[in-house]
């Protein structure tokens, strides 16, 4: 849980709309981390989870993933979103809960050796958020890790 109140901690600080919109680190396994965001603080005219939250915690979930693994290795940087898609194909009526997966071993090692050639690199991560165990909605976005100006 040490990973996971940390990225609350930095998120909440961060980004202050995450406080606003409930969001809780739920879980890191090193390969995936899900973030959940409550139905109460994110709902919509409809009573059904707003479509800018579902977003939102689908982004942070991936921005979370690559976060943590990055300081589980001691690799500093700032990571930003590039681009991002998301589908919507089912309404959520409970809280969101969004998962997101590492890109395989290699692909990860790639990256971080890029980042260290370059001072740049890109990932492509995605998330999925499940209703009823059927998929409600899917994201995927592009993180760019760069070289803050103090690391330079």
């Amino acid at each position: 849980m040490e990973h996971e109140s940390k990225l609350l901690s930095l998120l909440n600080e961060a980004i202050p709309l995450t406080k606003a919109m409930g969001i809780r680190v739920e879980c890191f396994t090193g390969e995936s981390l899900t973030i959940v965001g409550p139905l109460e603080n994110n709902f919509n005219h409809l009573g059904t989870a707003f479509g800018g939250s579902l977003y939102i915690t689908a982004v942070l979930s991936c921005w979370g993933l690559l976060y943590l693994r990055l300081r589980e290795l001691g690799v500093r940087g700032q990571i930003v979103i590039q681009k991002g898609t998301v589908e919507y194909y089912l309404p959520v009526t409970g809280d969101i809960v969004a998962s997101s997966t590492m890109v395989p071993e290699a692909s990860f090692l790639e990256f971080l050796e890029e980042f260290k050639e370059k001072g740049s690199a890109k990932m492509t991560l995605s998330s999925a958020i499940m209703q009823s165990e059927r998929k409600a909605v899917s994201f995927e976005g592009i993180f760019v890790l760069q070289q803050k100006k103090s690391d330079a």
